[in-house]
């Protein structure tokens, strides 16, 4: 148990330990200050409830051990033995104010239906202090949030939470400035043979490293599936395109490495590969009419 306690304990820490060493054990969303701050707290508040809970036991244990020692006391004294109330049951019958059985007379009412007769109960006091306290509540709810403004409305709290959307869509665009929309066809020499690089690791086992195409369609010819431009093959190399061999790179693959391998790809057009694979697809550029098609065809991959 200490050990498990330990355990809880320290965990939060490891990644600060982790710190100066090269290599992160811990994953990423684990070196998160709030992460941490919510493990620790989670870690502290089951130490608290266990705790709790053994000290519940005991105090019922040792009730019980008194009840037993003041009953045999009793006997003892030729006495019958009649525990006192518990806290408990002396707080339940408080809290609901409850009519003993014997002084119901008091407030019977004179109503009789088929022999069924009413007593005049009071509401029980939790009730109304229940009561009490969302009437004070709406007084201190209209104070806050209409009379001095001190708290953000719902539609203020919405404002603030799209603000803070779009500058996050600001961060990640400055570190991932291609998309789909933004990508260019690159032509100098280095990306290209990034590109090359990541072709030959990545999808040379399927269009070969030539392009000629095995399981994947031919790279060279100009014949396309789905369409022939930077950015239908950008899509394509992102998002993949369902029920075909062709996965989505794009949780695997930078943006930037995924312009480079498509650059590459399109560098391809023209060359002559060893084995090459029967054209598939139509032939690109089309005319405008199946440009309207491959568009579609893409919207369609990507919903």
């Amino acid at each position: 148990m200490r050990t498990f306690f330990a355990f809880l304990l320290l965990a939060p820490t490891w990644s600060l330990a982790q710190t100066g060493s090269p290599v992160s054990v811990a994953p990423a969303w684990y070196d998160d200050p709030m992460t941490q701050f919510y493990l620790l707290a989670g870690s502290l508040l089951v130490v608290a409830l266990v705790v709790l809970l053994v000290a519940v036991v005991m105090l019922h244990v040792i009730n019980v051990l008194a009840h037993l020692e003041a009953k045999r006391k009793a006997e003892e004294r030729g006495e019958v033995y009649r525990p006192a109330p518990s806290f408990w049951s002396r707080f339940w019958q408080s809290a609901n104010e409850f009519v003993p059985v014997e002084k119901e007379k008091d407030i019977l009412l004179d109503h009789n239906y088929d022999g069924i007769r009413e007593l005049d109960n009071h509401l029980p006091p939790w009730w109304k202090w229940l009561f009490y306290g969302t009437i004070a509540f709406s007084l201190v709810y209209l104070i806050v949030y209409h009379v001095t403004l001190t708290l953000p409305s719902s539609e203020q709290e919405y404002q603030a939470q799209v603000a803070e959307a779009e500058e996050q869509i600001k961060i990640f665009r400055a570190k991932n400035p291609v998309d789909e929309n933004t990508v260019t066809l690159l032509t100098d020499a280095a990306a290209l043979a990034e590109g090359q690089q990541l072709f030959q690791a990545n999808c040379a086992s399927c269009h070969l490293a030539d392009g000629g195409g095995d399981i994947g369609p031919n790279l060279t010819d100009k014949f396309w599936i789905h369409g022939g431009g930077i950015k239908e093959v950008f899509t394509i190399v992102k998002n993949g395109v369902p029920g075909t061999n062709m996965v989505a790179w794009g949780q695997v693959l930078s943006p930037q490495n995924i312009q480079s391998v498509s650059s590459y790809v399109l560098s391809l057009q023209g060359t002559t590969p060893v084995k090459a694979k029967a054209p598939q697809g139509t032939l690109y550029p089309p005319d405008s009419t199946q440009t309207q098609t491959d568009t579609l065809n893409v919207q369609t991959l990507l919903r």
